[in-house]
């Protein structure tokens, strides 16, 4: 039995399907085939059920091959800790962030890291929270920025700021005339939310009573705050963004941003990995050079009162 051979049972199970995990491993399908099945030689047992098209790990094999993520996980710590203890910092650093995140902190940090690190390589996926979360499960992201608490077995939590939300308001609304916004008076025919799928969304939803929340006749969910924001701005109505998409409105825009009256909600932005992590120094970096780049006023949990999700 080798690592290599773990990590070719991990990788057709992840693309469940020889051919592509042969790809993804940079070697022949043929290769990946024979090394997968010595070692179900070796130990008696049969990892995939091959008569299915996507091909699915058999009841065994789902045990072992959970068992072999360990087992490669622990070989990859082996360089991990020899690089710490040379105090080298390089590697890959592979990093799933939400969409409702991605355009606005990304560039408040990604060049200062870089130029810092020259040789961490950083690697980003836009992905919504539950792909995010999958994909740290199964070792194919090394950590995520999403927005917590989430309390989900496994994953370990590390809040690194808190962004307030805003109503942002068309042209000619009414609530325009005050200067802050009650959450009573949002109307759910009015509103503009993301689809399902983001948190963000169920945060909005959350906060602003879904039992009143009514479709216009025109349907429209979109994917990113940025389609949100344009329809408010060509059409009609009202759309909650976070703090730190109000950075880069335009002036004009700006005057139609309101915070809403008494104590602020805010949504918590976090750090989220397994908890048997690897790359402990990358991600320390990582989290203070996020931490330095956002307005320090954010950084405090007392900025506001958390969001649950519904």
């Amino acid at each position: 039995m080798t690592i290599q051979q773990l990590e070719y049972i991990i990788a057709v199970d992840r693309y469940r399907h020889f051919g592509q995990a042969a790809e993804a491993c940079f070697v022949t399908q043929p290769t990946l085939s024979a090394q997968v099945s010595k070692l179900e030689k070796e130990l008696g047992v049969i990892f995939f059920d091959r008569s299915k098209m996507p091909v699915i790990p058999t009841e065994t094999g789902e045990i072992l091959i959970a068992q072999a993520r360990r087992v490669v996980a622990e070989s990859k710590a082996i360089y991990e800790t020899v690089a710490q203890l040379k105090g080298e910092v390089g590697g890959l650093l592979k990093l799933g962030i939400i969409p409702t995140l991605a355009p606005y902190l990304l560039p408040l940090f990604i060049k200062g890291f870089i130029r810092k690190y020259p040789n961490v390589k950083l690697q980003v996926q836009e992905l919504v929270t539950e792909d995010i979360l999958k994909r740290l499960k199964s070792d194919e992201l090394d950590i995520g920025i999403v927005v917590t608490p989430l309390g989900e077995s496994g994953i370990l939590e590390k809040p690194i700021f808190y962004e307030k939300f805003y109503a942002y308001l068309s042209v000619n609304h009414l609530q325009l005339r005050k200067e802050k916004v009650r959450i009573a008076d949002i109307l759910g025919e009015d509103l503009w939310v993301l689809q399902q799928g983001h948190c963000f969304r169920d945060q909005v939803l959350s906060l602003c009573e879904p039992s009143k929340f009514q479709r216009m006749n025109f349907q429209y969910e979109s994917g990113s705050l940025e389609g949100l924001k344009n329809l408010v701005n060509k059409y009609d109505g009202i759309t909650l963004l976070p703090e730190l998409a109000t950075l880069g409105l335009s002036e004009e825009e700006k005057t139609r941003v309101r915070p809403f009256e008494g104590e602020q909600p805010v949504r918590e932005v976090s750090l989220v990995l397994t908890r048997n992590y690897l790359k402990k120094k990358q991600v320390e970096l990582l989290y203070h050079e996020i931490a330095g780049a956002i307005p320090q006023h954010m950084t405090s949990k007392s900025h506001g009162k958390v969001v649950k999700f519904r």
